[in-house]
């Protein structure tokens, strides 16, 4: 396999990190969680449910880019799981990797707030849904990404996720 990073993105609660678990998985790539990067007064904001901002963002982005620079400096291949949500924000992202690729989950939110219902421990309130969504800029044509209903089941997820990626 080629060395690629890709960057499993979209708003809280699409699946993410279970996506990018499995995607990781099956190309032998190793995963990075994008969430273990944030810094303490980041979680404590997002607990509070206080949105991240641009500045809240800027060195968690930059860390992750350091990461997938690295990845490609040791002819590594990851899969990172991140919100990636505005379009500037990628370009951080990709100024660790210009060949990164992206995957965006996308879901109405009905589902997504009734995912996020289900799932326990996780720092990120239903309540930044709303916020997450008034963010999110869908990646444009020029940025390599594939767009992925999440309404199917996980393994079809990850069988149209390779699919397109050959």
């Amino acid at each position: 396999m080629q060395t690629r990073n890709i960057v499993v993105m979209g708003v809280a609660g699409c699946g993410k990190s279970s996506v990018g678990q499995m995607l990781a998985e099956a190309l032998g790539a190793g995963f990075i969680e994008g969430d273990s990067f944030h810094p303490p007064e980041n979680i404590e904001k997002m607990r509070a449910g206080i949105p991240l901002d641009d500045d809240s963002r800027a060195g968690w982005l930059a860390n992750l880019a350091e990461q997938l620079r690295r990845n490609r400096a040791q002819g590594q291949s990851a899969v990172l799981a991140c919100s990636a949500l505005k379009r500037r924000y990628r370009d951080v992202l990709r100024a660790g990797d210009p060949e990164l690729r992206f995957v965006h989950l996308r879901g109405e939110p009905d589902l997504i707030a009734a995912r996020m219902r289900e799932r326990s421990g996780h720092f990120m309130p239903e309540s930044l849904l709303a916020s997450q969504f008034a963010d999110l800029e869908p990646p444009a044509a020029d940025e390599r990404a594939i767009d992925i209903d999440i309404g199917a089941p996980l393994p079809a997820l990850l069988r149209q996720i390779l699919s397109t990626l050959e």
